[in-house]
């Protein structure tokens, strides 16, 4: 049996990020970066504390890319934290999209 014949395994990430991250076009970037990264599925959003969820599913090697980024996130975001719960991913998501 090939590499190719194995199941890609999935993974999920719960991303809360803290700091000047609501207003600035997080979420909306997020998504663009999510669909440029590509086969990531899970949604951003805002919180009422001022933090900006993010769920993503897919890849280990791609959710890492996409958490690397939210790191810094789009030029006018100020990232003072980011806390990350990985977990087994449930497919639930048929997209990468803004939550409300």
């Amino acid at each position: 049996m090939g590499r190719y014949n194995k199941p890609m395994r999935t993974v999920r990430a719960t991303i809360l990020v803290s700091g000047l991250v609501q207003g600035v076009f997080f979420r909306a970037t997020t998504v663009e970066t999510a669909h440029r990264i590509g086969g990531l599925t899970g949604f951003a959003k805002n919180l009422p504390d001022g933090r900006v969820e993010v769920v993503a599913e897919g890849a280990p090697e791609k959710v890492d890319r996409l958490v690397e980024w939210l790191h810094h996130g789009p030029p006018s975001a100020r990232v003072t934290g980011v806390v990350i719960d990985r977990s087994e991913a449930t497919g639930e998501f048929a997209g990468f999209a803004i939550e409300r």
